[in-house]
């Protein structure tokens, strides 16, 4: 199976993005090159990686980072930059199959993984822009129902008052397109520009001391105490090992490529909308709905739309990505029909089948954490710093998050991908025809 690292971009270049464009690209940092010693090694240059490796260097640990391409060249820079609430299951659900006080913690720390993005990205990107406020959109009455029941049990269960129910009405008052039968918002979320973001994160580890090698990707680990990571052209001898490349990390640990796999998704920019924005959203606020077969979309900070979608369920990107976002979007909104649009690009993520993270050890001095099906924005930072207070030793909130179900996919790493291929089909026909 061609690699996810290779199949679609150019290596260590940036994909010809919007959020590309409009960020400041580093210099490309060295690759590892000989044998060398740290506390720390971590796998990949995204949020987790880089929000752990923030997180050991401010406590005087010696860390590495190796990426197989540049810091925040993988979904972290890519993303459809919103900043959730919880998880891809409600709480509802959670409360029911882990029970009331798990859910609880687990909440809190959802609560504390926007915080601690908001915190960083303050001090170390505050051009990255976090801005407020999450929409949800409901198709049928049913779904609405459903979100506004949830909206009631955070109110009750957890007195989080952020978020509102949204009637018809009301929420085609802001997101102007006809398809929605209500919704909530939700102003405790927000969303960000993503790669602004992870490309601070990285400036900040290395002014911690963290040593950051690009152009280094992880063929192999021996396990041990220490162990050894070896790349192309060097090693790096740790006393712990923290895998951190989500849907881009190879099949370096069996039992996590067994219960994660890769997605990848595609988003659009169009050409600016000046007052025309107005028509499609009245509020600077993102908006995802509850198909399975996800849109979202916000306006940018020079009145793009951006608009995103999961239309691929194979390694290999589609040879045209365009037609089928524009299909979408047009669809969503056909007031802004042949709209230029200037960027299109795609990238992979990690999910799981629950849509849960997988945060897990592999090893006593291995730790992994990935999967975060779409909500890696605020996610990926906290099991980054999750890892890091168990490799200080505080493993507590690591296990606490450790137990969020995430089992294999049926068929193990061979079939995983044409199993879910046909049954996200078969959700997508379902979607398309309004079942």
């Amino acid at each position: 199976m061609p690699s996810a690292l290779y199949r679609n971009d150019r290596p260590a270049t940036f994909p010809k993005s919007y959020y590309a464009a409009t960020a400041t690209l580093p210099p490309e940092r060295p690759a590892l090159r000989g044998q060398i010693t740290a506390d720390v090694c971590i796998v990949g240059a995204g949020y987790t990686g880089l929000m752990a490796a923030l997180e050991l260097a401010e406590a005087g640990m010696d860390v590495v980072v190796l990426d197989a391409h540049r810091a925040g060249w993988g979904a972290s820079g890519r993303n459809g930059g919103q900043v959730g609430s919880g998880f891809n299951k409600d709480q509802r659900w959670l409360s029911a199959k882990l029970g009331s006080g798990p859910a609880r913690a687990l909440w809190d720390m959802t609560e504390e993984a926007k915080s601690l993005l908001k915190s960083r990205l303050a001090q170390h990107a505050p051009y990255a822009n976090f801005k407020p406020g999450v929409a949800h959109g409901a198709y049928s009455a049913v779904e609405a129902r459903h979100l506004r029941d949830e909206v009631e049990y955070l109110r009750r269960t957890y007195a989080y008052t952020d978020i509102h129910p949204l009637t018809r009405d009301a929420f085609q008052s802001i997101v102007k397109s006809p398809h929605y039968a209500g919704g909530l918002v939700d102003r405790g979320a927000g969303h960000i520009h993503p790669l602004r973001y992870v490309l601070g994160l990285a400036q900040a580890a290395e002014r911690a001391g963290v040593r950051i090698f690009e152009r280094s990707e992880v063929h192999r680990i021996d396990q041990g105490d220490p162990a050894t990571v070896a790349t192309g052209n060097g090693r790096v001898t740790a006393n712990f090992v923290l895998l951190a490349g989500n849907g881009y990390l190879p099949n370096l640990a069996r039992t996590v490529a067994a219960r994660t796999m890769p997605l990848n998704s595609f988003i659009a920019a169009t050409e600016p909308l000046g007052d025309r924005a107005a028509d499609i959203l009245t509020e600077d606020i993102a908006v995802a709905d509850d198909k399975f077969v996800v849109n979202y979309f916000r306006l940018s900070d020079d009145k793009r739309l951006l608009f995103g979608g999961r239309e691929n369920y194979t390694v290999g990107f589609p040879n045209n990505i365009e037609p089928a976002l524009r299909d979408r979007m047009e669809t969503m909104f056909p007031q802004i029909k042949d709209v230029k649009i200037e960027y299109v690009w795609g990238g992979t993520l990690g999910i799981t089948p629950t849509r849960l993270p997988l945060i897990t050890r592999t090893a006593p001095n291995i730790l992994s954490a990935g999967g975060f099906s779409g909500h890696g924005v605020a996610h990926s930072g906290l099991a980054g710093k999750l890892m890091a207070e168990a490799v200080r030793g505080q493993a507590e909130r690591f296990d606490v998050f450790a137990t969020l179900p995430t089992p294999a996919f049926p068929g193990g790493t061979l079939l995983r991908a044409p199993l879910l291929a046909a049954a996200m089909t078969w959700y997508s026909l379902r979607d398309r025809l309004g079942l």
